[in-house]
């Protein structure tokens, strides 16, 4: 059924040890919504599956979340208990005869705010896996290497379920290691590789000469111009999905060439508008329910929608929009820069402007990069602060927060190398 880590778990193991596990916590009750957080993924799997076939709620949780962590998050959740390292609960509440059941509960990322509960109801994840094997079917006879958490839902849904869909036997893969990585993908008979943008592009730079991946799925966030060059160059295939906590899997491209291009909307969906290059609009999902996605993109002729910004992200100067992404790509484009983020800052007379933080090959003054942009952009689009630094932050799993970002530049965290443009 799943291969972890090399190791082989068939049905039969790991539908035992999921009864196993509810016997041992005494978990019956369809109405309990319980948090989970254990070490090993054999285990946190087979503890999904008993808890998912009995109908329960679960919240899965990272393997080494800090118990305070957990007890945080299983309480945001709603959940009634946490079970942190074993099978020994926290108990949190009790349920109601009205408690919602058969629900798979996640935090969203936090990137754009606070972090939220999103719940969604088994029926809703079985049909976002039949939307996707039935639309996206080129993988159909490729395995599946997840090399991302099982505990988040691009691991979960979309590499390990959707695999078990398909019929194909997943590959999990619990390592930070990308010689590891790549070692395990070349001993698999065509492998479609998940995992975050990061370690696709650390394996990409490790490949040697003339080497590529079967096939590349990336998701979660807009890949820089620089990686996404690098990672496209070691991919004979090259895939996109992108979605969101609320709605799971929304579009996908199966041919990606530039990283905006997020591919055509899954047939479960269609787009309350679809806007165009000149007016974008925010993605707002009709389904079974309407979902507004926060982000703002239009759909090209071909079909194919567009990511042009969060709406959060978008900057306002005196009244004009300017998008993060524009800036970044004028910027990325100017030899020797190597990453750079664009966000907003308070501005007593524009009420906000643009400001950009980024790495380059070698000291590259501000006043320099800041002639480049001028030619390449509108004025109320040039940054008015540019800051080199030695890496652009970003977190793990190379997603930016231009929050965090704006919010580190405003306390003074950048000042031995800001210069501010004259």
């Amino acid at each position: 059924m799943i291969l972890i880590d090399g190791t082989f778990h068939s049905q039969t193991e790991i539908d035992a040890k999921g009864k196993a596990f509810l016997a041992a916590t005494g978990i019956a009750d369809p109405r309990l919504s319980v948090a989970v957080c254990l070490p090993e993924t054999i285990d946190w799997l087979s503890a999904f599956f008993a808890i998912k076939r009995l109908g329960a709620s679960i919240l899965p949780l990272l393997p080494g979340t800090p118990l305070a962590t957990a007890r945080k998050l299983a309480n945001e959740a709603g959940c009634h208990r946490l079970y942190h390292g074993g099978t020994t609960a926290e108990w949190l509440g009790e349920p109601e005869d009205e408690s919602p059941r058969g629900r798979l509960l996640q935090m969203s990322s936090g990137t754009t705010g606070a972090a939220k509960c999103v719940a969604r109801g088994w029926d809703d994840i079985e049909r976002e896996l039949e939307d996707y094997v039935g639309f996206f079917r080129e993988p159909q006879d490729m395995t599946p290497v997840v090399a991302c958490p099982t505990t988040h839902s691009y691991g979960l849904i979309c590499g390990l379920l959707v695999g078990l869909k398909r019929g194909r036997v997943p590959h999990v893969v619990n390592t930070a290691n990308p010689k590891h990585l790549i070692k395990l993908l070349r001993e698999t008979e065509r492998p479609i590789l998940y995992s975050s943008p990061a370690m696709l592009h650390t394996l990409a730079r490790l490949l040697p000469t003339g080497e590529k991946v079967h096939a590349i799925m990336t998701s979660g966030t807009l890949l820089p111009e620089s990686w996404f060059s690098t990672i496209r160059a070691k991919a004979e295939r090259f895939y996109q999905q992108y979605g969101c906590s609320e709605a799971g899997c929304v579009a996908i491209n199966s041919d990606l060439t530039h990283p905006a291009d997020m591919g055509r909307i899954l047939p479960r969906f269609t787009l309350a508008e679809e806007g165009s290059a000149d007016a974008p609009v925010e993605i707002v999902l009709n389904g079974i329910s309407r979902i507004e996605t926060k982000d703002l993109g239009y759909v090209r002729a071909d079909g194919i929608l567009v990511f042009i910004s969060r709406l959060d992200d978008t900057v306002n100067v005196s009244g004009l929009n300017v998008y993060p992404r524009d800036v970044e790509d004028q910027a990325i484009a100017v030899d020797d820069v190597t990453d750079a983020v664009a966000f907003r800052v308070p501005d007593s007379f524009a009420g906000e402007r643009v400001a950009l933080v980024y790495s380059a090959n070698r000291m590259m003054p501000s006043s320099e990069l800041r002639e480049r942009l001028i030619a390449a952009l509108q004025p109320h689009q040039v940054p008015m602060h540019l800051v080199q630094v030695a890496e652009v932050p970003r977190q793990a799993n190379g997603k930016i927060s231009r929050r965090e970002i704006a919010r580190r530049f405003l306390d003074g965290e950048f000042n031995d190398q800001k210069e501010r443009a004259s």
